[in-house]
């Protein structure tokens, strides 16, 4: 059991790095760091990413944890800027952004590790998420492996859309994947700083995929390693049903469509989801859902005006024919054919 006392101008370059971002999280780092720090391994630090808090979250770590190392941002920029500013002054082989609301586990770390270690060519990895609330259950963020459709929706093996299965095993296989999740996602630090880390302007929610998305487009590989385990709360930044997380969602999924894809699948994509965000519209009017009609017409404007940034940004990707996005339509598949788990599906229709 080690945690690091250091000053960064003074640090040696170290394995790995455990960095948790935090934002008026005291209740979180009360209840998780303790496991983070008793099953932490030789060589590796626990730092925590602080986005300007106006609780005592900091207070209660400089007081019970004298030393973990603090870096303190001087404003609340969001998941990807604040992860973007902390990593900057961080030397370490591997990161591991590791959300505050999650508990760890004996040997977390190592397999994760040892599975990077044996291809420089993977440059992310997540390992099994499961629910803390239920867990026998996979989570909503990140499951067994994030994969997207061809439309750009995201599902995982062990969740499609809000249907989630009991872990009894079936994804014990390490796999390539599309995205691991933002939520414990082990990154080669060279390779983060190389394409620019996350995406500023995505604030939070599905950066994660853009990133992992850049990753593969420049040749890498993104994976899932069964052999470590993670419970995860979810919902600790903004609940599912908050207007402002529907707006995120929308808006960043045309953001990362926009950037990531190629010049051959743009307006056809684009044409398809402008129908099924309409359907979604009517859906949610039809819930009475009326905040979040306003937060997908936003989500829309936004996206038009900054395409002229979007633009630039997409000019700077090397597009390529990716592996591990599923060529239909994941949106018909669940809702029309009944498809609820990752097995369900033809696994043919994985691009390879």
């Amino acid at each position: 059991m080690i945690y690091f006392a250091f000053s960064f101008t003074q640090m040696n370059h170290i394995k790995v790095a455990v960095v948790i971002l935090n934002w008026n999280g005291k209740y979180y780092l009360e209840k998780f760091l303790p496991s983070v720090i008793k099953y932490n391994t030789n060589n590796t630090a626990i730092v925590i990413a602080d986005n300007n808090s106006t609780d005592d979250s900091i207070l209660f770590v400089e007081k019970t944890y004298p030393e973990i190392k603090i870096i303190r941002n001087n404003e609340n920029s969001g998941f990807a800027k604040g992860y973007n500013q902390a990593l900057a002054q961080i030397d370490a082989e591997y990161y591991v952004l590791l959300n505050s609301d999650i508990e760890v586990t004996p040997n977390w770390i190592e397999p994760v590790i040892q599975l990077m270690d044996s291809d420089k060519n993977i440059a992310a990895c997540q390992p099994k998420i499961r629910s803390f609330k239920n867990k026998d259950e996979f989570e909503y963020a990140g499951a067994a492996g994030g994969f997207i459709d061809k439309y750009g929706y995201p599902f995982c093996r062990g969740r499609i859309f809000q249907s989630l299965e009991k872990d009894n095993g079936q994804y014990d296989d390490v796999k390539e994947i599309f995205w691991a999740t933002g939520a414990c996602m082990f990154v080669r630090a060279d390779v983060y700083h190389q394409l620019g880390g996350l995406d500023n302007d995505f604030f939070a929610h599905m950066e994660e995929i853009d990133f992992c998305w850049r990753l593969k487009n420049h040749g890498y590989k993104v994976m899932y390693c069964p052999h470590s385990t993670v419970y995860h709360v979810g919902g600790g930044t903004l609940p599912k049903n908050n207007p402002h997380k529907t707006y995120l969602n929308f808006r960043n999924n045309f953001f990362l469509l926009y950037k990531n894809l190629p010049a051959n699948k743009l307006f056809f994509v684009f044409f398809i989801r402008l129908f099924l965000d309409t359907v979604a519209g009517i859906k949610f009017l039809f819930e009475g859902h009326f905040k979040d009609i306003w937060a997908v017409t936003k989500a829309h404007y936004s996206f038009y005006i900054s395409l002229n940034t979007l633009n630039k940004k997409r000019k700077q990707i090397k597009h390529a024919n990716t592996s591990c996005i599923y060529q239909k339509s994941i949106v018909f598949e669940h809702y029309l054919n009944r498809k609820k788990k990752y097995n369900q599906l033809n696994l043919n229709y994985f691009s390879k």
